[in-house]
């Protein structure tokens, strides 16, 4: 029966590898040693089996800071090959916005991705490219890791905090209309599906990763309908998670706070808005939008891992553009992905690259080019 066993499995090994063909089971049944062999070459190379996922360029420095990652990704030896969607020079009428159908089926396929900063022009009638992305693949939450960088000095020096921003709704929802002439209209649309979906990963990610506490930021004294419902769903989690401390913030005194001491904050959840200004916030305290990571998670187990920063038309094509926030940004693909060993011996040699001081773009106080700064951190490795 073991023997069985043993041929089955080595059986489904030749079919998925390349040399197949030249698999034979008779003499390896025989011989121990290449049995073993065998055996070793059929785990590793399902281990090391590449990872396919979409990668958005983007806009402006967009290509640039894409093209960074993927030489750092070669010299670490990443298992990830990229499957690239550009942006179209038409609005899609089946996404009304300038990214295809063919580009949103590409992540929905590969249930991963990394995405570039995406330009979207102001007032066209056509929706955000970043806002198509979260609808219509239900990116219900936006995770920024904001961390202090080792040898890289600011205001603060012990930030490490977590915005997790719930993405689909709010006052994002798109729904305005103009009652009459010069008096226009927005709805805040809250739901508890949504309330409870990101209040569940917050206080989920809280207890996987270690942390101790949860604040859910609001303005429910002024809007008590919407945000009342949004606490309350965030209470009805929280008893769940008797583990995880709990408290609740308005969000003015949030920003207040968050300036004088930012270690008093563990996980900040929070609706649309809210994260949006709480999230960029945050990345100022520790250098800017350049140096924070930030990934989507939608249902389902979709990621898309992406830059936040503009696409900096202005210095688009210059070689002067920062690539951290970017490869910061893959560094969350590939925990997602659960390549624990390659995200973390990325984002050393990034964070040792930037605490040496000697490579540093020009945002960061330094003169090295894009170019240069993308050899140093592979030189890291």
């Amino acid at each position: 029966m073991a023997s069985q066993i043993v041929r089955r499995v080595l059986r489904s090994c030749s079919t998925l590898s390349s040399s197949s063909s030249s698999f034979s089971p008779s003499p390896l049944s025989s011989n121990p040693s290449s049995l073993a062999r065998a055996f070793d070459r059929c785990f590793s190379s399902s281990a090391t089996a590449p990872i396919t996922a979409t990668l958005f360029p983007g806009d402006g420095i967009g290509p640039e800071i894409a093209e960074s990652v993927k030489q750092v990704f070669k010299a670490a030896e990443v298992p990830i090959e990229w499957e690239e969607q550009y942006v179209g020079i038409e609005v899609d009428s089946r996404t009304n916005s300038f990214l295809t159908w063919e580009s949103l089926e590409s992540v929905r396929r590969n249930r991963v991705g990394l995405k570039g900063p995406m330009a979207t022009p102001i007032g066209k009638g056509h929706r955000s490219l970043n806002l198509t992305l979260r609808k219509e693949l239900n990116l219900y939450a936006n995770v920024r890791p904001c961390y202090s960088l080792p040898g890289y000095k600011t205001r603060y020096d012990d930030v490490d905090l977590i915005t997790i921003r719930e993405n689909t709704e709010g006052e994002y929802s798109g729904l305005e209309h103009q009652v009459v002439r010069g008096v226009v209209e927005s709805l805040k649309i809250i739901t508890r599906q949504a309330s409870l979906r990101v209040a569940e990963y917050a206080f989920h990610y809280a207890k996987t990763h270690g942390r101790q506490r949860v604040s859910a930021i609001h303005k429910a004294n002024i809007m008590q309908k919407t945000d009342g419902l949004f606490l309350k769903c965030c209470r009805e989690i929280a008893e769940k998670y008797p583990e995880i401390t709990y408290e609740e913030v308005i969000i003015d005194n949030c920003c207040m706070m968050l300036v004088k001491n930012p270690a008093l904050f563990d996980v900040l959840v929070m609706p649309n808005l809210y994260g949006d200004i709480i999230s960029d916030l945050c990345a100022g305290l520790i250098g800017g939008l350049g140096l924070t990571p930030s990934i989507n998670i939608g249902e389902g187990g979709v990621a898309l891992a992406e830059a936040v920063h503009g696409s900096a038309p202005d210095i688009a094509g210059k070689n002067m553009a920062n690539p951290t926030a970017l490869l910061l940004s893959a560094v969350t693909m590939l925990h997602h992905l659960e390549l624990h060993d390659k995200a973390d011996q990325i984002q050393n040699a990034i964070l040792k690259t930037i605490a040496e001081g000697k490579y540093r773009t020009v945002d960061l106080g330094g003169t090295s080019s894009t170019t240069d700064f993308t050899k140093a951190v592979c030189d890291q490795l």
